[in-house]
């Protein structure tokens, strides 16, 4: 049985399966995700909690060790580390690399919730987790500058403008924002003046947040009527809640401002942003595991002017950094360097063939089988990377390898006399066991690669499969397309007369050097 018979007999529905197969590749390059690496899931998760004011050796004692204790039971923790600072707790597990981080989060999720008993009862918030991974790095990020506005007013902008516009655009997955943090009115109590008053820290906590509640203030009762009184709104700024009673001595009210420092400023600072030798708001911007990298930049840049326009004039906002510009430069020059070699592998080839018909052959092929890898590459879920297109530059020079093969026979037996589709017919029959040997050589070659431990296999697997696909496509199309544009565009040497042959051409210097 001749596999190549049936293609080779219907030219037309060859050729449109053919351009089906370029056109799908085509529409898959264009989308395909943009990343600098291959996307690999790294099972680490750092769990974190915060408590403010606690020093950090309360945090390690009562925090960090409870939940050392809960997270340690989970099955597949390579290892576990742990930080504590002033406020702050930070735990790290680092898992097999064979354990799905899907399920790991949810087993560390049950854990966090199984510790809570064991947490002090003051921690506020329960402590949370989030998945550590390269592509969660931020791909572009913001810097809001002003000289009339401090840093706390610019943050409160970026809050309620920058970061709900910016967490609406396709293919951005978080936004985070520091260097910074909301206006707060800072209340710094004078112990001596609490002494003399005999007010404690919390009669003025109270006192405090009795003034900001949104309940009625007092009543108004009168001919069978009683009607409440209410605040406009709560106190926001230092000047409103300087003139808050705390307590009464003697008669007279005790204000806030008789017994502390009330000033504007900031609920955290201790954090500080810095752009050009200037404070600023930094907003570092991620994006979703399976969008382009490179359009999900485009869209936030594009965002840009609009953003400028929503917020106050004298609010500058700048790109302090992209990460696309390192992963633009290598891209381009990997395409590059795959265009040049497919044109340097079609130029050789036809140097040594010296045919401009029998150079389309390798060539069509060369071109479908790279554009073929890329809807493998789509449906496979990988993406345009570094390592993925560095496999079709390495496959260009194999994926030739089998359409020259398959020409030559094709070519030995038109010039003994053979008809073309019969040519092609026994020239892909008597080669195609051989085809199939060298691609399938090639391809085991690169199994090992499927089977490498660590996070260096994991990357490299894309690579292997790439490549392995490149080759098992053009194998395909060796034994299909090729024959059939043999069929079609080989001719047999011309001849001056019946039975009389002219002289063979002499070898061109490149077919004399390599006979040598």
């Amino acid at each position: 049985m001749n596999l190549s018979r049936p293609f080779v007999e219907r030219p037309i529905a060859t050729i449109l399966l053919t351009i089906g197969i370029a056109l799908a590749g085509i529409a898959a390059f264009f989308a395909l995700p943009v990343s600098p690496l291959p996307k690999v899931d790294f099972p680490v998760i750092s769990v974190s909690a915060s408590l403010a004011g606690a020093s950090p050796d309360t945090m390690a004692s009562s925090i960090a060790t409870p939940l050392e204790r809960r997270l340690g039971t989970i099955a597949g923790v390579n290892e576990m580390t742990s930080t504590s600072s002033t406020g702050s707790a930070r735990v790290t597990l680092q898992f097999d690399l064979n354990r799905d981080i899907n399920g790991a989060a949810r087993e560390v999720q049950a854990a966090i919730n199984a510790a809570r008993v064991d947490l002090p009862a003051t921690l506020r918030s329960n402590p949370t987790y989030r998945k550590i991974n390269p592509a969660s790095s931020p791909v572009i990020i913001l810097a809001l500058t002003s000289k009339t506005k401090t840093p706390g007013q610019i943050y409160d902008a970026v809050s309620n403008i920058v970061s709900q516009r910016l967490s609406q655009v396709q293919g951005v997955g978080d936004v985070e924002i520091g260097g910074g943090s909301l206006p707060a009115v800072r209340v710094e109590l004078l112990p001596f003046a609490l002494n003399r008053y005999g007010i404690s820290t919390e009669d003025v906590r109270a006192a405090i947040q009795a003034g900001n509640a949104n309940r009625p203030k007092g009543a108004i009762e009168g001919e069978g009527r009683r009607l409440q009184i209410y605040t406009p709104q709560p106190a926001r700024r230092a000047a409103e809640y300087r003139t808050m009673i705390v307590a009464w001595r003697n008669g007279a009210a005790v204000r806030l401002a008789d017994v502390a420092n009330v000033v504007d400023g900031v609920e955290n600072r201790r954090t500080l942003g810095l752009f050009n030798g200037e404070p600023a708001i930094i907003v570092l911007v991620t994006r979703q595991p399976s969008a382009n990298i490179i359009e999900t930049v485009d869209r936030v840049r594009d965002l840009i002017p609009e953003l400028r326009a929503q917020l106050p004039q004298d609010i500058e906002v700048q790109v302090a950094s992209d990460s696309t510009n390192s992963i633009r430069s290598s891209l381009h020059e990997i395409e590059l360097t795959l265009m040049v070699s497919i044109v340097l592998v079609v130029l050789v080839v036809g140097l040594f063939l010296r045919k401009a018909r029998a150079t389309v052959v390798p060539a069509v092929a060369t071109v479908v089988s790279l554009l073929g890898t890329f809807g493998v590459m789509y449906l496979l879920d990988f993406s345009l990377n570094n390592l993925s297109l560095m496999a079709l530059t390495v496959a260009t020079g194999f994926v030739v390898d089998d359409a020259i093969v398959v020409l030559e026979n094709t070519m030995r037996h038109i010039e003994a006399g053979m008809d073309r589709v019969e040519a092609a017919l026994q020239g892909a029959r008597e080669v195609g066991f051989t085809v199939l040997s060298i691609s399938l050589s090639l391809v085991a070659v690169f199994i090992p690669l499927l089977f490498m431990d660590g996070q260096v296999g994991r990357l490299f697997r894309e690579f292997a499969v790439t490549l392995s696909a490149a080759v098992m496509i053009s194998l395909v199309i060796s034994l299909t397309t090729t024959p059939m544009m043999c069929a079609l565009l080989l001719r047999p040497e011309k001849h001056d007369g019946e039975g009389v042959d002219v002289p063979a051409k002499r070898p061109s210097w490149p077919a004399r050097w390599a006979e040598r």
